[in-house]
């Protein structure tokens, strides 16, 4: 993959990581815990000494628990030996890192090494979570939203009038599938969305529909904040058939990674033409990496 920087957060991967240790310490779990989670969470990063994000893994996460007064033997020891032991700087160069970028990278090391044996436990509790977040979406609600060239709102923006030229055109349709909490705390969800943009506003008879095309999309998540920014509309309920779900779409992997990294539902509620058609594999055919679909509802649900 190569470097492309010589500071400990330069890489894509350091970034994702930071964002979910953040994540992680609004859990109300001693940091022994948040640790095992983490590593759970990028087990090849955590466990792996010959995967080229091991060293990153380790000392991203002892940067973090230093610059918030969290305190974990297990990240303080296993940052200092890789740092003592030059290990970054081997996987660096591995890497193709260059001798003035090496030497670079091993004074901010020093200065790592610095703050994490002078960081101490702030004694402060941290600003974690009373109560799981709430289930805003069940299994089988039907939403529909207002989309613009195929594109929901993007709820990133604090509002879709600061979202460039956005103005709708059409609408979306979802149903969700499954949803859960990654350890009990943070809610995720995973829909099937209409793979094409309608002009009209989908009714569920519409939706129920033998000719409609429905994408599986990725797990998100789904503030109450973002529900209201996406103008998301409940219009009722389809009796979702797990058995059959699994026949269909049999690899659901629950959506712990998207809550642990808060990844937007967002993310997989786009449709044609925002998606390209060439996305949109037919159904049963090889999805190649791209969202499998199937070719109306009735598939997965229970029978009337």
């Amino acid at each position: 993959m190569g470097v492309w920087g010589t500071g400990l957060y330069s890489g894509d991967f350091a970034m994702d990581l930071r964002s979910t240790i953040a994540a992680l310490l609004r859990l109300p779990f001693d940091p022994e815990r948040i640790v095992e989670i983490a590593c759970e969470v990028e087990p090849s990063a955590a466990s792996d000494p010959k995967d080229e994000e091991h060293t990153t893994f380790w000392l991203v996460l002892a940067d973090q628990f230093a610059k918030r007064g969290v305190s974990s033997d297990r990240v303080r020891t296993k940052a200092l030996a890789i740092i003592d032991s030059r290990e970054d700087l081997t996987l660096m160069a591995k890497l193709g890192m260059n001798g003035t970028d090496l030497r670079r990278r091993e004074t901010k090391l020093h200065e790592l090494r610095s703050r994490i044996v002078t960081a101490s436990s702030s004694g402060k509790p941290r600003n974690t979570l009373r109560s799981p977040q709430p289930l805003l979406m069940e299994r089988g609600d039907v939403l529909v939203y207002p989309t613009c060239a195929g594109r929901c709102i993007n709820p990133y923006f604090p509002s879709k009038e600061q979202d460039g030229r956005w103005t709708q055109d059409g609408w979306g349709a979802m149903t969700i599938i499954d949803c859960g909490r990654a350890f009990d705390f943070l809610a995720w969800y995973r829909a099937t969305t209409i793979a094409y943009a309608v002009a009209e506003r989908p009714t569920l008879d519409l939706l129920s529909g033998s000719e409609v095309l429905w994408r599986f999309g990725r797990p998100g998540t789904c503030s109450a904040s973002d529900f209201r920014k996406m103008e998301l509309q409940k219009i009722g309920r389809f009796a979702v058939d797990q058995e059959k779900l699994k026949n269909v779409f049999p690899i659901l992997k629950p959506g712990i990674s998207a809550a642990v990294q808060d990844i937007s539902i967002a993310n997989s509620m786009n449709a044609v033409p925002n998606v390209q058609s060439w996305a949109i594999p037919k159904p049963g055919e090889p999805s190649k990496g791209r969202a499998p679909t199937t070719l109306g509802i009735r598939q997965i649900l229970q029978e009337l």
